[in-house]
């Protein structure tokens, strides 16, 4: 079997060592990307997150092994990943809306929301403009920072409004270019440090609210996303998918990606063009 683009790997991956313990850092491995990169790939193709989609799996594997008539139903947990008779019922309810007896009892799995292996569908990626590549020296990005979960990017458009109170009085400012910076993916890939801002000089200190990050030098790969800022999910998710393999460049997470938000662009229409710049591994 040809594994092409991360989300394929990701799924054979899962598929393969789901009964085993396994970290996101493990799939990340496999797909070649940082964690950030491969937490939200597969949400944004699945729907869900990697943490959802495996405790599916599992009390869906579960499920059918009791409706065949498993007779220890803590034999059943454990093998699931659970260390108690407990713990594996109320996921097992919170995910069925019954008992592990009850399944058992009634022998079957019909009417069950069961999670069935996911497969990618190609069709659902547009096709991408080659990147353009070049090396970047260091960027000091000041602005403000927040966490936010890894399948809902809902809350950033709150934390550039609150960025505009700032407007021109960042000390140091270089520019009017906006900058949205990705990193610091939390280890269970739950949720992901997000810091809007603008490039300030070397040395430039800041105080609360707002923070800073230095992105090092190195090389770049640089995407455009024509369409309006709702759409980005799906650009982001070609880069990974398909336009980075296809160039032949592999990404790291120094940071996992760079917006890079020109004077054209309007945040009132959200229209107006946003780069997306992903660092790249050396050669």
């Amino acid at each position: 079997m040809s594994l092409r683009s991360p989300v394929e790997k990701a799924i054979w991956f899962i598929e393969s060592h789901f009964s085993e313990e396994i970290t996101l850092d493990d799939v990340a491995g496999v797909c070649g990307l940082s964690r950030f990169q491969t937490s939200r790939l597969f949400t944004s193709t699945s729907g869900q997150t990697m943490s959802g989609y495996l405790r599916g799996r599992r009390l869906t594997e579960a499920a059918r092994e009791l409706a065949q008539g498993a007779p220890n139903i803590l034999a059943v947990a454990i093998e699931a990943g659970y260390n108690s008779h407990e713990a594996f019922s109320r996921a097992f309810i919170q995910q069925f809306g019954d008992t592990p007896s009850q399944v058992r009892d009634r022998g079957g799995v019909d009417g069950l929301a069961l999670v069935e292996p996911m497969r990618e569908d190609p069709a659902v990626l547009h096709r991408l403009a080659p990147p353009t590549v070049r090396r970047r020296e260091q960027l000091l990005v000041a602005g403000i920072s927040r966490r936010f979960p890894v399948d809902d990017f809902a809350g950033i458009p709150s934390l550039w409004q609150d960025l505009r109170a700032f407007d021109d009085v960042i000390p140091g400012q270089l520019g009017s270019t906006r900058y949205g910076v990705i990193n610091d993916m939390s280890a269970g890939g739950a949720d992901y440090m997000y810091l809007g801002g603008v490039e300030v000089a070397a040395g430039t200190e800041v105080h609360h609210p707002l923070s800073r990050i230095a992105l090092p030098a190195g090389r770049w790969a640089t995407f455009t996303h024509a369409g309006h800022i709702t759409t980005i999910a799906s650009t982001i998710r070609a880069i990974f998918v398909e336009a980075l393999p296809a160039a032949g460049l592999t990404p790291q997470d120094a940071p996992d990606l760079l917006e890079i938000y020109p004077e054209t662009f309007d945040p009132r229409s959200g229209l107006g063009g946003v780069e997306l710049s992903v660092p790249l591994r050396d050669r």
